[in-house]
């Protein structure tokens, strides 16, 4: 194994497409899967177990109590990073919004150039197939001006659920709880430059422009989160600029 993804799931007994990921570990020999069941009410954990035992690429972490998606990927994360022997771990969307072929595309990156993270970037131009909600794209991006604001880095799109990482790299940027339930993206980028610094993570730090992505129904963050940004952003700047040397 090569990779290992971390696909955070919290009530997705109805909507994992799982077709699409049997077909991809079959397609990719390097990739597996590590689906975080985050305290689920469905029949969700039954469904990733009986998932596990019909491809051994398939494997599952059971969360007894749900604590949000940060937290969620980063127990999948810390199993990834200390019970499996992998180049790189990340993490995806259980709704696939990002397809899984950007994986392959994500890991050449890392190999050809050497960036310790690779992260989507959901840019909406000619020639690719990025469909967003015009009201979630403006205000994303008003957002993402706040986050590279708070982070003094020129950061486009901080929240796609699409990211990978060296594994050594991942090992330290999750080891310890976020601060914040929805905008741990942008505190792992917070971290990356309390570890390494602000120049490093202009050169080691790769935001990919992905080919296709498409709002999927069902999200869990509703637009009056986005309202809450300010103040998480607020908690990160205080937090992370304290401990900066």
């Amino acid at each position: 194994m090569k990779t290992l993804i971390v696909i955070p799931c919290y009530n997705e007994a109805n909507r994992l497409n799982k077709d699409a990921f049997l077909s991809f570990v079959l397609n990719n020999e390097d990739i597996e899967f590590l689906f975080v069941n985050d305290g689920s009410t469905d029949d969700t954990l039954s469904m990733l177990q009986t998932f596990s035992t019909e491809n051994n690429k398939i494997h599952y972490l059971d969360l007894a109590k749900n604590g949000g998606k940060a937290e969620a990927v980063r127990q999948g994360i810390i199993q990834a990073v200390s019970q499996y022997d992998c180049a790189y771990v990340g993490f995806w969307d259980a709704d696939l919004a990002t397809p899984l072929e950007e994986i392959k595309h994500f890991e050449r990156i890392i190999d050809h150039h050497h960036y310790d993270c690779v992260t989507g970037l959901r840019l909406m131009r000619l020639g690719a197939q990025v469909r967003r909600k015009y009201s979630r794209h403006y205000i994303g991006r008003f957002f993402a001006s706040l986050a590279a604001f708070v982070l003094d880095l020129p950061v486009y799109d901080t929240q796609c659920g699409a990211k990978l990482y060296k594994v050594e790299i991942a090992g330290k940027l999750f080891e310890q709880k976020f601060i914040t339930r929805w905008l741990f993206d942008v505190e792992l980028l917070a971290r990356y430059i309390n570890l390494y610094g602000k120049e490093e993570a202009k050169t080691k730090v790769y935001e990919n422009p992905v080919m296709k992505w498409q709002d999927v129904g069902g999200s869990r963050l509703k637009m009056k989160d986005f309202f809450k940004a300010p103040y998480e952003l607020w908690k990160i700047m205080r937090t992370y600029h304290s401990r900066r040397k």
